[in-house]
């Protein structure tokens, strides 16, 4: 705050503060500073019906809350060594459990698929549809896939035969 200037002596310096200036207040002003912040009008009885209900009911669930988490900690506490003692005997176990949950599962969906299949079917007949009339069609396609099927097969062989065939006439030119 001081400075030395050449004759050792200390000057100090006076620095501009802010200053605030309050009216005087009497403490009847200051009362309705504070009721200004209020709500003018008091709560409604629904929202005092509200507060009353929720706050219980939100205490005990809050409450609730905090044994179950307290209870968990402690159960994990001391689940936590067992776990560890007999793990050589628990993870064979929940993966023989998993497997045969998963095989229970895929053997319903299996059983829900079949009788599925078997609804379809009994519907496809109640509807008058005949079985020999489909089977000509599928024998058609059947045989056109077949026809088709050779057919490009014919024409892959003689691609192999063309490409074989160049092979040797160029190794003979060389």
């Amino acid at each position: 705050m001081g400075d030395r200037h050449g004759h050792g002596q200390i000057q100090t310096h006076q620095y501009p503060h802010q200053i605030q200036v309050h009216p005087h207040r009497t403490t009847h002003e200051a009362g309705g500073m504070i009721k200004s912040l209020l709500p003018q009008r008091g709560p409604s009885a629904t929202q005092v019906l509200a507060i009353v209900t929720l706050l219980p009911v939100g205490g005990t669930l809050f409450c609730l809350a905090g044994i179950t988490l307290i209870g968990s900690l402690f159960g994990l506490a001391v689940a936590t060594p067992v776990f560890l003692l007999f793990s050589p005997v628990l993870v064979p176990a929940i993966l023989t459990v998993g497997l045969a949950v998963a095989g229970f599962l895929i053997s319903g969906a299996f059983g829900v698929t079949g009788l599925s299949s078997l609804s379809w079917i009994l519907n496809y007949f109640r509807q008058g549809k005949s079985v020999p009339e489909n089977l000509d069609a599928v024998k058609r396609r059947m045989q056109d896939a077949a026809v088709q099927l050779g057919q490009k097969t014919k024409d892959v062989g003689q691609n192999i035969q063309n490409k074989a065939h160049e092979g040797k006439e160029g190794a003979r030119t060389t």
